[in-house]
């Protein structure tokens, strides 16, 4: 896949910078892939997360599963979000003590933070999404 970056300026824009990520993924990508979110502690990827599950449709209210490790959604058209947070896991075996496999395995569309904490086991064909805070405190979003 092709490198896009997405500025988002301020909190205000944030809903339109995930309007243009979901638009840059097709359909099918958007319903069978992972997504492997990377950035620093506060770069936002919990709060871009919260967005991008806003503009599918979530009507539930959107938390970091930091102590939970994974939340799960529905998007307004059916298929499940796996929101998964593996900032607390201190070993890479504690991910499928959660059944990490039937997940990646599932149909279900996986975001997932600090995806450096099991970098062994995620597949080959994910998509990886680097949140940078630039100098003026705005967010670039880089997919590919």
């Amino acid at each position: 896949m092709a490198l896009k970056k997405i500025c988002i300026g301020s909190l205000e824009r944030i809903d339109e910078a995930a309007q243009e990520f979901i638009s840059f993924i097709s359909n099918s990508d958007l319903q069978s892939n992972i997504f492997a979110f990377y950035g620093n502690m506060g770069a936002g990827k919990t709060t871009f997360i919260t967005a991008l599950c806003r503009v599918l449709g979530v009507e539930d209210t959107v938390n970091s599963p930091t102590f939970t490790i994974v939340n799960e959604y529905r998007a307004a058209k059916g298929f499940p979000i796996y929101h998964f947070d593996f900032y607390r896991i201190n070993k890479e075996s504690e991910a499928y003590d959660i059944g990490i496999d039937e997940y990646f395995g599932g149909d279900g569309l996986c975001f997932i933070e600090w995806p450096q904490k099991i970098s062994q086991i995620l597949p080959d064909d994910i998509i990886n999404v680097s949140i940078n805070v630039l100098p003026d405190g705005s967010r670039q979003i880089e997919i590919g």
